[in-house]
């Protein structure tokens, strides 16, 4: 048996076939009203975290179109107008808090980002979601322009976070948006 790419799912298909797929080769088109308010990027990036959560989260390798679907269809719901702290979904500001340190300090932004995660997880969320990433990669960074070290350091603020919210076991039900 040949092994499975780890950026790839088996999608079963309702005929029983199951095809190799990542998230960079499936096309998403999205109808309705709602449409209008996705840009592109975001739907190709919220397949990226769907995929990311089946593979690695779940340790799935087979999923339906309907599960991925599903999945998609809900962490898409979450970027639409509307959404607040009345229905489970508490809101932080990554730049706000990158701009408590001077430029540079990445050695005190990870310890007052994971004390921001646990206080929101405090009110027992469903949804968290950490906006302003692209500012605030650039200030811990102390960069005037995204480069190498920028793209380095946004996947290890992205991946702290999972982490810190995996740590947290109790809170496995609460979903995570950074963006």
């Amino acid at each position: 048996m040949i092994a499975l790419a780890a950026d790839c799912l088996l999608f079963r298909l309702p005929s029983g076939q199951k095809i190799p797929l990542s998230a960079d080769t499936m096309r998403f088109e999205l109808t309705g009203h709602s449409a209008k308010f996705f840009d592109p990027d975001l739907v190709k990036h919220a397949a990226h975290a769907v995929f990311y959560y089946f593979r690695h989260d779940l340790r799935m390798e087979t999923v339906t179109l309907g599960q991925f679907a599903q999945a998609l269809e809900k962490v898409l719901s979450g970027f639409a107008p509307g959404r607040s702290a009345e229905s489970g979904v508490l809101q932080s500001d990554l730049d706000q808090i990158a701009s408590e340190f001077c430029a540079g300090c990445e050695l005190f932004f990870f310890p007052r980002l994971r004390e921001e995660l646990r206080k929101q997880l405090q009110q027992s969320p469903q949804e968290l979601h950490f906006r302003g990433l692209r500012g605030c990669v650039k200030h811990v960074a102390g960069m005037q322009r995204w480069g190498a070290r920028c793209h380095e350091l946004h996947e290890r603020i992205v991946e702290f976070l999972r982490g810190c919210l995996r740590a947290e076991s109790s809170h496995d039900r609460c979903a995570l948006l950074v963006r």
